[in-house]
Parts: C-alpha cells; structure tokens; sequence
C-alpha cells in the first residue's frame, strides 16, 4: 500500500489548485482523477461556455459596429469554428492544470473509498494522513415524463457544427440563461421556461427582471411561473401555468435545472455523512463526519461555484487559510449583458430580519458607458442603515463581474457606504465610477 500525506480525489478547482500548494510546501501528495484534469469547470463548464460567450458578444457587437463609424459585410458565426475554438482554448489550459501538477502524484481512474478509510483504485490501494472528497457534481435530470428526449449542459457542449433552430430551455438559472443569451445571438430561436415567477431566483430580483427584459428585447422568449409536465419524441415541451396547459415546439430541449453530487463509491460505507440530497455533510472546517476526510466544492452543495471549491480546499487543507471568508463569495452571470451579486440581495436580508436600505445608479449616467455603447444596466448597494455597512451589491450591465470583485473586497474591509462615496478615489473614466455614484445616492 502506497501512503501520502495527503490524498485528494478530484482534481478540479477544489482539488489541483491546493495540491499544488501543498506540494509546493513539501507535502507528499496525490490527486485521484476518473476524467480528465480541470474537472467541470475547465472541461464542461465555466471555460467552454465563457469561450461560447465571447463568441457570443462578438456577434451582438458586429451588429452594433455600424453606429461606431465601423462598416462590416453581411454578419454569419461559423459555430464549428467557435467550438474548436472553445476546445483549444481548453486544451491550453489543462495543460496548464497538468504543468501545475507537475510536483503531485497523479493517479487517473475512479477512487473507492474503503471501510477502513483507504482508497482503491485500479485495484491498488492508497492511505493518507489526510484525505479530501472534491468531486464534484454533474448535470440533474429531474423525473420529467420524457427526459430522455432532453440533453444536458455537457451534451449541448458537444454540439456539432450545425445549431438547433429552436431550442427550449428548461430552467431559467444561472446556466439556463447563460446558454440563452449565447445560443440566441448564434441565431437560434430560444426559450426559457422557468417554474419560478422570476428567472435567477437567488439574484436580486430587480436585476434579475431587467436582465429578463434586456434578454427579451433581444429575442428570447420567457414563459416563467411554468411546471414542465412532459417532454414529447418531437421535442414539444408540455408545460402548465395558471392559464393552464400549453406545449411548446423545440427541436432541442435543454434541461438546465441544477446540479447533483458526484460522489465517491464507498462514501456512506467508510462513516460519511450525506445529507437527504445526497451532498456531503461538513463542518465550518470543512471535515467530515469521519475524522481525516474532509470535502469541498459542488460536492457539499454549499456554494456550487469553482472559486469557492477552491477557497473551501483551502480552508480544509492549509493551516494559514483556516480562517478564510467563505460568506464572501461573487457569482456572476456571463449572459449579455452580465449580471453579478457578491453579498446579500434585499430578499435574504428580510428573510435574517436585517434591516437595509437600497441606493442605486445607472450605467446611463457614466461617462465611460456611454462612450462604449453599454449604457443599459444599474449598480445597485445594499447597505445597513445602522452601521452603513456594505451588506451586498448588485449589478447588471458590461462587465458586472469585474464590478463586484471590487465590491467584495469593501464588504471584506468592512467599509462603509460613505467610505465608498467620499474616501475613495475611482479612476475617470472607468465603468467603476458607477459603483461610487450609487454609493453617493446613499441616505
């Protein structure tokens, strides 16, 4: 039996980026990968889809450059060129990812955790003092009658070069509405059914309406407040709202309705909790109901994004980093135009009892805006009317993800609304600016 001080299974954010580290600091380490290296994230997930974004934007902006003095011929995307695009771009940088391994052992092929708490694979077996579940999670099929007639985010990223003409979306999420706003700007016929009132139910629900307005003006149709009864052989979805039932003709349907856990076979046998949606159970420390074994990332269902399986591994596994703010977290929408939150929206602040008030600026009113074109979007703060401390901030428009990284850092500063609008000194002309305006409209 080969032993290390470490072992950690899976090796995407949560696993490659903190067996890099502890490699770096001495540490015997290896990572246990059935796939390839970059988990969902590099492989399935952010990077293809950012890549698809871009192409996205690029084709929105072809047909704006007319009004910047920009003359362009007849405007066409080359999707097969697109996606090999998208899978160059992914190949660099898991080549990236095995560069960064170079000092970790790498084991390819699927773990089992044992009752005794080692790990086999391939018929070999490992210990480690320490051991660290980040697996993952992978597309949920909910039990919709005809499901099999439907594909998932990982099928739609293998698309050929011939794009559906009409594609229904089931599940107006963060990636049911990243795949809207990308395919509708390929040209396809898009529509987004949501069982919610509103799309982005865990968004601020102002930003989430206008980013649904904007993404309307721009073609895609939304039928939200929907119960997906069944998908039919033709690809019809049948669908029931309060006026009562409807279908609706596809010649795709993505179903796009969250994420299950990928977890490791022998989990539950080796002494390790799960909870009733089959995510494992973690304390504050990361750990594990079995003492050694801890777990971050999509895996404990806790925050379901790459940078905060990354911060959660830490945590876990880097003394330095035991005390790293995991309820600080940015999460963003890559649909044009963007939408990004990093703190609590209105709705999470009622819901604690918090009181708050709102104050908010518009990208119309920044010069920088104006000057590129994107003028349509808001920055809005939520803030303690007690403390005047930052609780939240919310942004739809061009690069709202960019925004927010700033925002999360005053939260983490514990600066005040008034700091924002009078200490700091933003850059002019800068789309930053918006940030520091909605802080002056404070009360």
């Amino acid at each position: 039996m080969e032993r290390f001080d470490v072992i950690i299974i899976g090796a995407g954010p949560g696993g490659y980026e903190v067996a890099a580290e502890l490699a770096a600091s001495g540490s015997n380490v290896a990572v246990i990968e059935r796939d390839k290296p970059g988990g969902t994230c590099l492989n399935r997930g952010c990077i293809p889809t950012k890549c698809l974004c871009a192409t996205a934007a690029h084709a929105i902006e072809a047909t704006k450059a007319a009004e910047f003095g920009v003359r362009l011929g007849e405007i066409s995307v080359d999707y097969g060129v697109a996606r090999m695009r998208m899978r160059r771009v992914v190949d660099n940088l898991r080549e990236g990812v095995n560069a960064v391994l170079g000092n970790v052992r790498y084991i390819n092929g699927e773990a089992v955790i044992n009752p005794d708490g080692t790990i086999s694979v391939n018929d070999r077996q490992y210990a480690a003092d320490k051991m660290l579940i980040a697996t993952g999670s992978k597309p949920a099929r909910p039990a919709i009658p005809g499901i099999e007639h439907t594909i998932t985010s990982d099928e739609l990223l293998e698309l050929e070069d011939t794009l559906p003409q009409r594609i229904t979306i089931v599940g107006g999420g963060v990636i049911g509405i990243e795949f809207a706003s990308i395919f509708c700007a390929l040209g396809s016929k898009v529509t987004v059914v949501e069982y919610c009132k509103e799309i982005l139910p865990l968004f601020d629900a102002d930003i989430a309406k206008r980013l649904r307005l904007s993404l309307k003006a721009r073609g895609v149709e939304f039928i939200t407040g929907a119960a997906v009864k069944s998908i039919e052989e033709d690809r019809s979805v049948i669908y029931e709202t309060r006026k009562g039932a409807a279908s609706m003709e596809s010649d795709l349907v993505l179903v796009a309705t969250g994420r299950s856990p990928v977890v490791p076979s022998g989990t539950s046998e080796a002494g390790i909790e799960l909870d009733d949606k089959g995510f494992i159970v973690v304390d504050d420390a990361m750990c594990t109901t079995r003492p050694g074994f801890y777990a971050a990332g999509d895996v404990t269902g806790i925050c379901m994004l790459a940078h905060a399986a990354a911060a959660q591994a830490r945590r876990a596994l880097i003394p330095e980093a035991e005390d790293v703010e995991l309820n600080i977290i940015p999460s963003a929408v890559f649909s044009y135009p963007e939408a990004a939150m990093v703190g609590l929206t209105p709705a999470q602040c009622t819901a604690h009892g918090i009181e708050y008030l709102e104050c908010k600026a518009p990208y119309a009113a920044n010069g920088k805006a104006q000057a590129d074109g994107c003028a349509n979007g808001v920055v809005k703060i939520v803030y303690s009317p007690a403390t005047r401390l930052i609780l939240g901030v919310h942004v739809l428009g061009e690069h709202a993800s960019d925004i927010v990284a700033e925002a999360a850092a005053l939260i983490y500063g514990m600066i005040t609304v008034d700091d924002l609008a009078s200490d700091l000194i933003h850059g002019h002309p800068t789309l930053s600016e918006i940030l520091q305006a909605a802080a002056k409209t404070a009360k």
